[in-house]
């Protein structure tokens, strides 16, 4: 897959490839020098600051104290920035990562936001790519996570696929709850802060939640939910 040069820090968006899925269609482009994922001509995300991204991991991990080698499933896989930074932790043993749309996965593999996930899923032997749906995957009987970090859509208030509300409602949390190990952390990302699925969270058992705000430049701030099995 070519990328195309910056050209100056042009504005204007070029489509770089296009998928119809199960799900709709998503979408690849580069803006300048940076890259956007469109699904169903809504935008979930780019390149540009993976600030938030980054803090879904490390927050989760930090949750965890002196746990040994534990293991994370991080959904979904986006543009990587999640990803990179558990490869960059040694601490960590066993990740996996669940993606649905197939064409984020091969834009990773063989096209260029392989570079922001750094190059983890060819070269880190802790990385298994799960290509399925992150709600089904929770919801069906499987092996315990320590921590699970959640990037889906936009955040529990603004979904572009209606099947994931259901990962932010009772039946949703519940799976997720039992997929965790003891003491397990669950680790959300949201574009904006939400009071109402904290008490989502306490309501489904969940103790120790609380959020952290990333400030961005416009608007109100990218959060982490964080909460513990209790």
């Amino acid at each position: 897959m070519a990328v195309l040069p910056d050209r100056n820090g042009l504005d204007t968006p070029v489509t770089l490839d296009r998928h119809e899925g199960p799900y709709g269609e998503v979408v690849l482009r580069q803006r300048g020098e940076h890259f956007e994922i469109i699904a169903n001509g809504c935008f979930l995300m780019d390149t540009a600051d993976g600030r938030s991204e980054r803090l879904l991991v490390q927050a989760a991990l930090d949750q965890l104290g002196s746990v040994e080698s534990p293991s994370v499933l991080i959904g979904g896989l986006g543009v990587g920035f999640s990803l990179a930074h558990a490869a960059a932790e040694p601490r960590w043993g066993r990740i996996a990562v669940a993606e649905r749309e197939g064409a984020i996965i091969d834009w990773h593999r063989s096209g260029p936001l392989a570079a922001f996930s750094a190059h983890a899923l060819e070269d880190d032997p802790r990385v298994t790519v799960l290509h399925t749906d992150l709600v089904e995957f929770l919801r069906a009987e499987g092996e315990l996570y320590d921590a699970l970090c959640l990037d889906i859509d936009n955040g529990p208030d603004w979904t572009v696929t209606d099947s994931n509300l259901g990962l932010y409602g009772p039946a949703g949390l519940a799976a997720a709850q039992r997929r965790l190990t003891p003491g397990g952390v669950l680790a959300v990302w949201s574009a904006q802060p939400s009071a109402a699925f904290e008490e989502a969270l306490r309501a489904a058992g969940f103790a120790d939640v609380h959020t952290v705000e990333i400030p961005v430049l416009r608007g109100v701030p990218d959060v982490v939910h964080l909460a513990r099995r209790s």
